[in-house]
């Protein structure tokens, strides 16, 4: 029987062994999708205990403790932090199987030195520790990036920002990780949400131009596009509930707006064919100034209309979905193919039923550019499980070339989740070993090695141009 969580944790063969911990255990990071705040990266945040660090904002812990019928008020309530972090320690034990277990001990054993197991019994002991390692001067934000030895971090920008934090960043030597942002429009194009009218004269006055017409608004766009990439912006990013593809004449779209402007209800299809036209046109803005366009979808957000009304958005209560719009993707890509037009672009969909069908779309669509142009995103959200990544890697390998894959992110607000790239590399490394065992790839660990260091690391920098 192995240790738990021993130095060759998920790795079942030589060949893994030698691949982890000779070629990708030490390679730099690039988590180029993440939420963490570039404000507090400039500022340094130093965290008051380990619930700030760790539960505060994490709606996979919180999902977690719902299911152990955790009471919300130790959830998002108003119990003590400490409290909360109890109800987090009790469920953790039950939930074997999930990589939240996993993460969790990496984590409390990479940043914290802490070598036991999480549960109830032990959690004052863990308090105890893990807040006075965050008294360190090294436990704030930046030095926790710095130890994680993080190259690069993409954080997810409204293209109303000002990017003043990323610019102080960015003018600091003493910050050695490059901070970019990247262009995330979705509240542009959600014409059919509430608040869309008050969010485009917002995006008019961060343009400094006052929108009246479609026209307007995506020369607004394109104003905040240009002001991201002189702050080093390298990609942008939609979450959509799913792809639309319904063209419609200039006339109508403007018709379209000019609904939305009023505050009227726009219909499933007069929002479709608006987001089809904004998605094309910042698609191909995108794809002039050299960044990589990530497409998120197939997520159900909110289906607890009660919980939404209490907590609002982002709180743990969002699903996969099954909406069946590959004919639309297709679509898309064809209609900016046509015109040499389409960027660089990374695909996730939520449903891991799509797998095969993303990484046979890829194949139709690439280009000369850079190697693995159109790409299938790392196991995103749900599907970062141990599973869920070996079935993208898996389809990824059958169906494309996972030589060229760009590797992981984390998609976290969390500054500790970085060791989830440590588990990716991990069951990365074991999934290739497998194959070089079984008699599948020639045993040759140079090759093996650049390999894997490319998928680790390599990758992405020469995609996201981070040579420099």
């Amino acid at each position: 029987m192995k240790p738990f969580m021993d130095a060759d944790f998920l790795l079942s063969t030589e060949t893994a062994k030698r691949l982890y911990h000779d070629y990708a255990e030490s390679m730099p990071i690039i988590d180029y999708h993440c939420h963490v705040s570039p404000k507090e990266i400039w500022e340094d945040r130093k965290f008051n205990d380990l619930f700030e660090v760790w539960l505060e904002g994490d709606h996979y812990k919180w999902r977690l403790m719902r299911s152990n019928g955790v009471e919300e008020k130790y959830v998002t309530g108003d119990a003590s932090h400490r409290e909360k972090f109890q109800k987090f320690a009790e469920a953790l034990p039950r939930a074997i199987g999930n990589p939240m277990y996993h993460w969790c001990h990496l984590e409390l054993r990479a940043y914290f030195g802490y070598e036991g197991v999480l549960n109830g019994d032990t959690a004052q002991e863990v308090w105890d520790l893990c807040n006075a390692k965050l008294r360190e001067p090294d436990m704030g934000a930046r030095g926790i990036i710095a130890k994680s030895n993080v190259a690069f971090v993409g954080t997810t920008d409204d293209p109303i920002d000002s990017l003043e934090w990323h610019a102080k960043i960015a003018a600091d030597p003493t910050i050695k990780t490059v901070v970019g942002p990247s262009f995330r429009p979705d509240k542009g194009l959600n014409i059919e949400k509430a608040g869309w009218c008050e969010y485009i004269a917002a995006l008019g006055k961060a343009a400094g131009m006052e929108i009246k017409t479609l026209e307007d608004m995506k020369k607004a766009l394109l104003a905040r596009m240009e002001h991201f990439d002189k702050n080093g912006c390298r990609a942008s990013d939609h979450g959509l509930d799913y792809v639309p593809y319904r063209p419609a004449s200039p006339e109508a779209l403007e018709a379209i707006f000019q609904k939305g402007m009023k505050g009227e209800t726009v219909t499933v299809e007069e929002f479709e064919s608006f987001k089809t036209d904004l998605l094309l046109f910042c698609a191909r803005q995108y794809a002039r100034m050299g960044w990589a366009m990530q497409i998120h979808y197939n997520c159900r957000r909110n289906p607890n209309s009660a919980m939404f009304a209490k907590l609002g958005p982002d709180t743990g209560f969002d699903c996969m979905n099954n909406v069946n719009c590959a004919g639309a993707l297709y679509d898309v890509l064809d209609n900016l193919y046509q015109t040499n037009e389409l960027p660089k672009t990374i695909l996730y969909s939520l449903n891991p039923g799509e797998d095969e069908l993303l990484d046979t779309m890829l194949g139709a669509f690439q280009g000369p550019e850079v190697p693995g142009k159109i790409q299938h995103g790392s196991g995103w959200w749900f599907n970062d499980t141990k599973s869920g990544m070996i079935h993208q890697m898996t389809s990824l390998s059958h169906l494309g070339i996972l030589g060229n894959f760009v590797g992981m992110l984390t998609d976290s607000r969390s500054f500790l989740s970085y060791t989830r790239h440590a588990y990716f590399r991990r069951i990365l490394c074991d999934l290739i070993g497998k194959w070089v065992e079984n008699g599948e790839y020639p045993d040759d660990m140079e090759t093996l090695g650049g390999l894997v260091q490319d998928i680790c690391y390599n990758n992405a920098r020469r995609y996201f141009k981070l040579e420099g």
